[in-house]
């Protein structure tokens, strides 16, 4: 048992170095290069070096109590930025994702109105345009007709046109919340399945190393969204140094392209799961799976497992 404890405790300090203290002091190292330097000094290099060495030699930095509660001031106040950084992804995330974006306060759900009724539009337009080359393409195919290389460059351009504003008819402010909401309505319309009513039985079924790809795709789109926080939190270092702006642009640039492939990763990995293991989860719940199809399949396991709302009040005569 204790073995155990100590493993526990060395991947915890692990993770707690890895995801907090480390990106907590390299953004405290900017925040002192920018308090030190400034707009005038930005990079001024020689400048920083004597300052820090100055400082080193105070005598409260030269003493060993000294550098102790320096160390501990300092894992303390990278431990905290990191926590702040994870509480504004967190925030980014449920903005990212807009999974209930109906229910935002009245601006905000304004805006996120005029955005969906905007992309809606705008991917209306493009899905017309790709299906027009799509049906252009299938007959000529159908009357035998060499295709055109120029048409099929046009198809392909149009078809990433399309995905690039949304897989799907759009219902969220984002793509990123599209994205994920695309798996719904695809095996809602495929397989006639609701995957939020049966994406429970269906996590306790799945085997171990398919939860483990799926649980992972979900940390990685985490991470992702964190790194928008930490963005965040360098933006306002721009004030007293102007190289932050750099650090701040390129960071959030870095985080928006990996929650775009991160959520699109995890998105794969849902529907893929729930197109694999729709019919031993049925066997497993004793429905008869002999000779159906997918969709009947699907439409019988939402009905199984969903909760039906409690019985009307008895009206009293």
């Amino acid at each position: 048992m204790s073995g155990f404890l100590n493993e526990l405790g060395k991947k915890l300090a692990e993770r707690w170095l890895s995801l907090l203290v480390l990106p907590g002091a390299l953004y405290l190292a900017v925040a002192t290069t920018a308090y030190t330097l400034g707009w005038a000094h930005a990079g001024d290099l020689h400048r920083l070096i004597t300052i820090l060495t100055t400082w080193a030699k105070t005598p409260p930095a030269t003493t060993v109590g000294g550098q102790v509660v320096l160390v501990a001031g300092v894992l303390a106040a990278s431990a905290a930025v990191g926590l702040a950084a994870q509480a504004l992804g967190s925030v980014t995330e449920r903005l990212a994702l807009a999974a209930g974006w109906q229910a935002w306060w009245r601006p905000l759900r304004g805006l996120a109105e005029k955005r969906v009724t905007s992309r809606r539009n705008d991917w209306n337009s493009a899905h017309s345009d790709y299906h027009r080359l799509y049906d252009q393409a299938r007959q000529a195919h159908q009357a035998g007709t060499q295709p055109n290389p120029n048409q099929r460059e046009q198809r392909h351009a149009a078809y990433r046109a399309l995905t690039r504003i949304a897989l799907e008819e759009p219902e969220r402010p984002t793509w990123t919340g599209d994205r994920i909401h695309a798996v719904t309505l695809r095996l809602r319309r495929d397989l006639n399945l609701d995957l939020p009513t049966v994406w429970p039985s269906l996590w306790l079924h799945l085997p171990d190393t398919t939860r483990t790809e799926i649980t992972t795709a979900r940390q990685a789109l985490t991470t992702a969204t964190t790194l928008t926080g930490w963005a965040l939190l360098y933006a306002p270092l721009t004030w007293w140094w102007w190289p932050a702006a750099l650090i701040a642009a390129g960071t959030a640039l870095t985080a928006w392209r990996r929650t775009r492939t991160t959520t699109d990763i995890y998105a794969r990995l849902l529907e893929a799961t729930a197109r694999l293991h729709t019919r031993t989860l049925s066997e497993h719940l004793g429905i008869d799976t002999t000779d159906a199809t997918l969709p009947a399949l699907g439409n019988t396991l939402t009905h199984h497992l969903h909760t039906q709302l409690p019985p009307p009040p008895v009206q009293a005569p």
